[in-house]
């Protein structure tokens, strides 16, 4: 209620609110109870409802949503999750928005939920993306209705399994998409799906009312081919003939159909990306960048914290333009995140390798940072990360730890390295030792690494607070 209350203060009375973005539960409830509540909230959000609702949500007679779906590995099974959520949130949970998590997968494909966009462009170094089959499936719906059409009130499921949605701009343009797909092709990652079964069928519709003038339909078509491995995706097909208002359908299974008075669908011809590339072997990033397009800087993957291009405008010279730690206070998060701030660069599969990195600790007396190497984990699982982390301290202190949490120490003395000041860090993995470097000069060796055998490289600070990278190298 405050937060509408400040939202309409401030001259945002178009901004509208969702709740609550978990279960149905208790928010629906709680709507039916306060008549204040019901009056600011618009939009009951789940996430990942399984395409049910429950009656709480229906009483409240709000726009239900799936405020957050998907998730899935978008190969062909990730496709065939996204056909059937999306008709079926409609059609079992009268829900009449569903939003993917994620649209483009654009990070590291190792860490958690690798490939779980729609599309993928995961190696800015190479250009190379793919357009996935989840893209062909999103526009059986998208390339034929927009935000403000309605869906039309029918029985959406077929007799022999799968189901229909039918909407309308409410101009006479009329849009059907029938999807059916079988239990094991389009299992989402969450929840379990309970077992049904589709068989091939032949489905008759009848259109009525302002519809019945309808006299032929355009046919976009998917088959998801998992036997024989390949697919037809969004292909379009002869028109259908509408007679005295009816048309039938033969329907396999794995198949989506679109049926719509609108001519503007098209598939493009995409030029062919460029072929894909491991990240360079050999990478520097000095972060000399005037005016940076970006905040941060490229292939960089931030885990905890945020890292940015940085100006210091009283250096002398050597460090004007650096890449700087600026979260300073632990966010509120909904997953347990790291104590630690960490970003990975590189390659997954590394396993020798030299990370140099100049460094500048900020925070006095507890202030910290580290670079590592072999790197295993981020994302949700950020907080168990393994890897060789090389750290020095503000009160001159180093230690070499087997985790981010720094509980696994591996080698620790004095190196002398103070805030303030810039220090040039140097990790070498070879094999099962690893060695480092403190301003080109040996500060400790032969510290044995028995896991993990490979992993990104990295660099962070021992908490949320300011410190700079700079001349930043791994080989």
């Amino acid at each position: 209620k405050l937060l509408r209350y400040t939202l309409d203060k401030h001259g945002l009375q178009q901004v509208r609110i969702i709740a609550s973005d978990r279960l149905w539960e208790p928010i629906s409830f709680v709507l039916l109870l306060d008549s204040e509540l019901h009056e600011v909230v618009d939009v009951i959000g789940a996430h990942y409802p399984g395409t049910k609702t429950v009656p709480n949500a229906l009483l409240t007679k709000k726009k239900l949503w799936s405020s957050e779906d998907y998730s899935t590995f978008n190969d062909e099974v990730g496709a065939g999750c996204w056909a059937r959520i999306l008709n079926q949130n409609y059609v079992n949970g009268n829900m009449t928005s569903t939003i993917a998590w994620n649209l483009v997968a654009s990070y590291y494909e190792e860490l958690p939920f690798g490939r779980c966009g729609l599309m993928t462009a995961q190696e800015p170094w190479s250009g190379h993306y793919k357009v996935e089959a989840p893209i062909w499936i999103t526009a059986h719906t998208t390339q034929f209705t927009q935000p403000g059409w309605s869906y039309l009130q029918v029985d959406g499921h077929l007799k022999g399994g799968g189901s229909f949605v039918a909407l309308t701009d409410g101009l006479g343009n009329l849009t059907i998409i029938i999807e059916t797909m079988t239990h094991n092709h389009s299992e989402c990652i969450r929840p379990p799906l309970p077992h049904f079964s589709v068989t091939p069928q032949r489905a008759t519709f009848y259109l009525k009312g302002s519809f019945y003038m309808v006299e032929t339909l355009q046919v976009w078509h998917s088959r998801l081919g998992f036997e024989s491995g390949n697919s037809s995706l969004f292909q379009q097909l002869y028109p259908v003939k509408v007679w005295k208002g009816s048309f039938s359908l033969d329907l396999n299974v794995d198949e989506v159909y679109t049926l719509t008075t609108l001519k503007t669908g098209k598939k493009c011809g995409c030029p062919e990306p460029p072929p894909p590339q491991p990240f360079p072997s050999n990478y520097k990033d000095d972060f000399n960048i005037l005016n940076p397009p970006f905040s941060e800087a490229p292939n960089f993957a931030d885990q905890t914290g945020v890292f940015e291009y940085f100006m210091n405008v009283s250096d002398p010279g050597d460090h004007v333009f650096t890449l700087r730690q600026v979260v300073v206070q632990r966010p509120i998060t909904w997953a347990s995140d790291a104590d630690q701030t960490i970003s990975l660069i590189g390659n997954f599969k590394w396993v020798n390798m030299t990370v140099t990195c100049d460094i500048y600790i900020e925070k006095q007396r507890d202030g910290g940072v580290f670079i590592a190497g072999r790197v295993d984990n981020g994302g949700i699982y950020v907080r168990r990360t393994k890897g060789v982390f090389f750290w020095v301290f503000a009160d001159g202190t180093y230690r070499v730890t087997g985790d981010l949490a720094g509980e696994e120490i591996l080698m620790k003395g004095l190196s002398g390295v103070r805030d303030n000041a810039w220090h040039t860090l140097t990790l070498n993995i070879q094999g099962t030792s690893a060695s480092g470097l403190l301003n080109g000069y040996p500060l400790w060796e032969n510290v044995t690494i028995s896991k993990p055998s490979n992993g990104w490289a990295a660099i962070g600070t021992r908490s949320f607070e300011f410190a700079q990278f700079d001349n930043f190298h791994v080989e």
